[in-house]
This record gives C-alpha cells, sequence and structure tokens, in this order.
C-alpha cells in the first residue's frame, strides 16, 4: 500500500514538474509569460457577427471593368447604420478604390471572390495617415479600417492590390530620376488597420499590392492566420510590397502563413528621426510572434526598421525559408534613437539565403534635420537557435558608419547568444567578437567546422 501511494505521489509529481517545465518555456525572451491569448485561434466565425450583407444584393454586378467603390462603401455604410455585420464578397471579381470600414462591420470574401484594386490613383484619397514612420497626407489604402474594435478579414478569396501598372511606373520614374524615394511615385497601400483592438485577419489572400501589402499602426492584439501573402520580384518587381509592417503595436500573432514578396516580408516600424521617441505618434513593438510560417522569396524574413524606435519581445520560430536575402536584418539608423531588445529567433530551416544575420547602418534617406549625430543604436539580448540552413554570408555585421556625413557613428551590440546552428556559407566572414559585448557560441557549425 505504502509503495502504491508512493508510486501515485511520484507520478502526481512528475505531472506537476512537467507542467511547470512546459509553462516555464512558455515566455517571451525577457522572461515575462506569453499570454493564452498568442494560442488560442480558430477562424473566423462569420456567422456570430451580426447580419450578412452579399454585395451582389445591392445593385453591384460581376465586372473586373467597373470601377464600384460608391457603391460598395455605401453597403459598408448600410451594415454599420442597422447596427453592424458582415459585408460578403461573393464569387467574381469586383473593382473598387478605397474602401472605409465602420463599427461593427467586418470583410468577408468567398471562395473565388476577389476584391480588385483600381490602377488610378485617382480612386485613392488622399486622407491623414501613416507612412514609412511618419504621420502625414498621403493616399488611402484599399481596405481601410481605423479605431474599430474586433474588426476581421475572413474567407477564401483574394485582395488583389492590381499593382502592376504602379510597379512600372515607379521603375520608369526611378530611371529617370535614381534619387527617387518610396513615396514619390503615387500608389496605395492594400490593407491599412490603425488604433484597433482584436483584429484577426484569417485564410484570404493578399496579392500584387502596389505598396506595402498589410500595414498595421497603434493596434493591439492583432492575429494573421493563414494568411496567403504574395507580390513578384519578376518580370516586374514589386517595390517596397512588404508583407506585414508592424508600426508601434502590441500583442500581434503571425501564424501558419505563406509570404513572398519584393522587399521585407515582417518589418518592425515605430518612427524615425534623431527626437523619434519623442513624437506622441511615434511608439514601441512588443509581444511579436512570427510561428509556423513558410517564405518565398524577400530581403528580410524579420527586419527591424528602416523607421523604428523601440521592439520588445520579437519572437521569430518554427518557420521554413527559402530565398530569402537575409534571415535577420537590423537596420540601425544614425540619425533615430534605436533600441532592439530581447529577440529570438529559433526551430529554422532554410535554403538559398543570402545572409544569416545582417547588421549595418541604415543610411538611405536619413534626416538629422540639424541634431547632431548621438549614437543611440543599441542592440542586446538576441538569441538565435536551433537553425539549420545555407547561406551566402553567415556572419554580415558592423557597426561602424563609413558615410562622411556621420562621423563618429556606431551602433552599440551586446548580449547575443548562437546556439545549435549548423551552417553552410559560401563566404565565411569571421565573427569579430569584439564588435559584440556578452557574445556567446555554443555548438555553432559552419561549413563543418564548430566555432569557439
Amino acid at each position: 500500500m505504502i509503495t502504491q501511494k508512493f508510486r501515485l505521489a511520484s507520478l502526481f509529481f512528475l505531472f506537476i514538474m512537467l507542467h511547470l517545465t512546459s509553462s516555464a518555456q512558455e515566455v517571451f525572451p525577457d522572461g515575462t509569460p506569453i499570454p493564452d491569448w498568442f494560442r488560442q485561434n480558430k477562424p473566423t466565425d462569420i456567422t456570430k457577427l451580426g447580419k450578412q450583407y452579399r454585395i451582389t444584393d445591392y445593385n453591384l454586378s460581376n465586372d473586373s471593368t467597373v470601377i464600384q467603390t460608391a457603391l460598395l462603401q455605401a453597403v459598408i455604410d448600410k451594415a454599420h447604420e442597422n447596427g453592424g455585420g458582415v459585408v460578403i464578397i461573393p464569387k467574381g471579381t469586383f473593382l473598387s478604390g478605397s474602401l472605409f470600414f465602420r463599427k461593427s462591420t467586418h470583410l468577408h470574401l468567398e471562395e473565388g471572390a476577389r476584391l480588385k484594386g483600381s490602377d488610378d490613383i485617382s480612386n485613392f484619397p488622399l486622407v491623414m495617415t501613416r507612412m514609412e514612420g511618419q504621420t502625414l497626407k498621403y493616399f488611402a489604402a484599399l481596405v481601410n479600417a481605423d479605431g474599430l474594435d474586433g474588426f476581421t478579414i475572413s474567407g477564401k478569396g483574394t485582395i488583389d492590390g492590381n499593382g502592376l501598372r504602379y510597379w512600372k511606373s515607379f521603375w520608369l520614374r526611378r530611371e529617370f530620376n535614381p534619387n527617387t524615394t518610396n513615396m514619390d511615385e503615387m500608389r496605395p497601400r492594400l490593407v491599412y488597420i490603425s488604433n484597433s483592438r482584436n483584429v484577426q485577419l484569417s485564410g484570404v489572400k493578399l496579392m500584387n499590392s502596389p505598396f506595402w501589402t498589410t500595414h498595421l499602426y497603434k493596434c493591439e492584439n492583432v492575429k494573421l492566420l493563414d494568411l496567403y501573402i504574395y507580390s513578384p520580384k519578376e518580370p516586374v518587381k514589386a517595390p517596397s510590397s512588404d508583407a506585414v509592417d508592424i508600426d508601434a503595436c502590441k500583442n500581434v500573432l503571425i501564424k501558419n502563413c505563406y509570404m513572398s514578396v519584393n522587399d521585407d516580408a515582417v518589418a518592425l516600424k515605430g518612427g524615425k528621426g534623431p527626437r523619434a521617441d519623442k513624437d506622441p505618434n511615434n511608439g514601441s513593438n512588443q509581444n511579436i510572434i512570427i510561428e509556423d510560417c513558410t517564405y518565398g522569396f524577400c530581403h528580410g524574413a524579420l527586419t527591424f526598421g528602416s523607421e523604428s524606435i523601440h521592439n520588445r519581445n520579437i519572437i521569430l520560430r518554427r518557420i521554413k525559408v527559402h530565398h530569402a536575402e537575409r534571415l535577420l536584418w537590423l537596420k540601425m539608423r544614425p540619425d533615430t534613437p534605436q533600441n532592439y531588445e530581447y529577440v529570438l529567433i529559433e526551430d529554422i530551416e532554410g535554403h538559398d539565403i543570402g545572409n544569416f544575420i545582417y547588421i549595418r547602418p541604415w543610411t538611405q534617406f536619413f534626416d538629422l534635420k540639424g541634431e547632431q549625430v548621438s549614437g543611440t543604436s543599441t542592440a542586446h539580448h538576441i538569441t538565435m537557435r536551433n537553425i539549420k540552413l545555407d547561406c551566402v554570408n553567415f556572419f554580415n555585421v558592423g557597426v561602424a558608419d563609413k558615410n562622411s556625413d556621420t562621423p563618429g557613428y556606431k551602433a552599440i551590440l551586446s548580449d547575443f547568444r548562437f546556439e545549435n546552428i549548423e551552417v553552410t556559407a559560401e563566404n565565411f566572414l569571421q565573427i569579430d567578437t569584439s564588435i559584440i559585448a556578452n557574445f556567446k557560441l555554443k555548438n555553432v557549425t559552419v561549413n563543418g567546422k564548430k566555432l569557439k
């Protein structure tokens, strides 16, 4: 009897310890617990979102040649005026300019449905919005949602930015004027969600954006689930077609998504300029998890910058990545105070990667606005572990800026940890441990050679 009680007690103790161990593993890089919210993921159930408004019941026709913005907006407004509901896009192609969703309204695209953006910029009004770390007047996106609690986009259909004409125009202008910036050529984003909470985008395809594909600004509790995000790199490159731009947000989950675009896949934004951290329109990104995703071509699988002041508790895990130019890219701006901290990159498989890690001063279009270089760019507590991939460069890191306009600038890097990494690299750039304080290597192999 004593033996049996002892065994039961031991099993109970073991169960408790396993539970505690499992729970202990689910923490952010700074040690704070990951809320259950990140694990409670279900497809959107539109039957619980109110009355359904099928657009073809409101004088809209399946015609890819006719702009139907006003009619589509009227359906959204009607749903709002009646207390909310779901705007249903049925099978077919419906051409539109900017749409503005309102309180308690949602968007659902059935299989075979295509909401297609106009390729005429005049169908996208100028509004006060957010672009490239600035609050300014710029073109509205195709789908806009501001200040909406609980907003959803769902279904198996497609939101198509119809970007080809914009892309060709951009590259022609860049050829005419090599100093053309991303915003000089007039083009809209695909989806812009701002000042909103408890948002979910699930199931849909987001394709061919003229500019950034999905832009989240000052949002909290946002889930992007099972999305297919694509813009081409050939035969015409889709410039600046970032898959997801996270701009001063808290609690964002990107899960089970496919991303392949001609720029960064996930980019962390938040502001730029020598006093960016004092501007209330700017902000930090905190508690961001990207997991169980697959990447095609992109410039950076996970990029910090180029307009970013603070990022904390960022996780990229259980990822398959193919043809990315960089796995982790930290852009260090000489004209902006920056702090990138508590980052975890783990359980990654990939091939045809340009750079395993890329950290360099970012000086494109920088502007000190008459201020002095303060050297305030820092990155610390960065962990990369359980990674197997082949790349061109393994360690492509430099902290000093050779640009003559910013003499004396130097980024500060500390507390990096590389663990259980197996890499083949065409060019093995030797790790310079002197530029990263408290840099630890454990079981790191490059081209069959274990690093010490």
